[in-house]
């Protein structure tokens, strides 16, 4: 029989000011923040869960926390789920008000396939896959529960679905604490994904 590794968005981050936090420490989960994380973790009573692991950064950690408690496991912290490097890191980077506005901040765009800005996509990739594969195996035929970050969920995603990286960062299929279920054949070779939101009641309304 196969089994699946849930790979979770962290919840909604405190960050008024609209910073691009990155790999920043400190940055905490929001009140939503944590409501979504409880919500996954009742979500997942659905599953027999072996393994809870997230990345390094708090937001992730305290997304995983109540899920490792229902589960009654630890957190295994996996460095390769960590978010992906960014040079605008520590900045506004909102069209209109952020780092897009000033010039010297264009010589970084120059290569979106890379992309030149930021950690490369094969990086990404590489480091994902190799994270998912370790958190199936540490469930040892039980599902696993990952806790990562958005551009590196779609970015493994995209790859999982033969997608171009390259991609609108508006029109990621990846909300607040969303979960991309990544499916393994009785094998262990990826047999396919879905997608759900089970926090979904709790999104922030989006901006028209």
């Amino acid at each position: 029989m196969g089994s699946t590794v849930h790979v979770v968005r962290h919840g909604e981050v405190h960050n008024p000011e609209k910073i691009l936090y990155g790999l920043q420490p400190g940055w905490h989960l929001s009140e939503r923040g944590h409501e979504m994380a409880k919500v996954v973790a009742t979500w997942s009573q659905q599953f027999e869960v072996g393994a809870v692991v997230a990345s390094p950064l708090q937001r992730a950690q305290e997304t995983a926390t109540p899920i490792a408690a229902l589960h009654k496991l630890s957190i295994v912290t996996e460095p390769r789920l960590i978010e992906a490097r960014n040079i605008f890191e520590g900045k506004k980077f909102e069209l209109g008000s952020g780092v897009l506005r000033h010039p010297p901040s264009w010589r970084y765009l120059w290569n979106p396939w890379r992309p030149s800005w930021g950690e490369p996509y094969v990086e990404q990739i590489n480091r994902m896959l190799a994270a998912v594969f370790a958190a199936h195996q540490l469930a040892n035929g039980k599902d696993a529960i990952c806790v990562s970050h958005q551009l590196p969920i779609w970015i493994l995603r995209s790859f999982i679905e033969g997608k171009h990286l390259i991609h609108d960062p508006r029109k990621r299929q990846c909300s607040l604490a969303s979960v991309t279920s990544i499916h393994f054949d009785g094998d262990g070779v990826i047999s396919g994904f879905t997608y759900s939101e089970p926090a979904q009641a709790l999104l922030p309304p989006k901006k028209k």
